[in-house]
């Protein structure tokens, strides 16, 4: 595994959530990728090793997408959300990432 070279505690904060979306649903069926959100810094590389550690996983591929904020009024001013970097995390063939277990119907 490649987690050797990246500190354990940074590779444990570069992941933030799964986006869990009709898309990434499609996306998870149709090509066995896995949408996750992460830090605006985090490398392809780290997030190749965090996914690796945190899921007991073999990641074939990343790519990386940035979301721009969308600009919204708050009263009378506007203001801009944030951006978010979205990662599709590609597993190699017969590796899964289940995020519905335990969840309520």
């Amino acid at each position: 595994m490649s987690t050797q070279k990246f500190n354990q505690e940074r590779l444990m904060q570069v992941l933030l959530a799964p986006q869990i979306s009709e898309k990434a649903t499609y996306i998870a069926d149709k090509n066995e990728q896995v949408v996750f959100i992460v830090t605006p810094d985090a490398t392809k590389p780290e997030i190749k090793a965090a996914v690796e550690l945190l899921f007991k996983v073999e990641v074939k591929s990343v790519q990386v997408a940035v979301q721009k904020g969308k600009t919204k009024r708050f009263g009378r001013g506007m203001g801009r959300r944030s951006d978010v970097k979205k990662v599709f995390v590609c597993l190699k063939p017969g590796q899964e990432i289940s995020f519905a277990e335990g969840g309520a119907v």
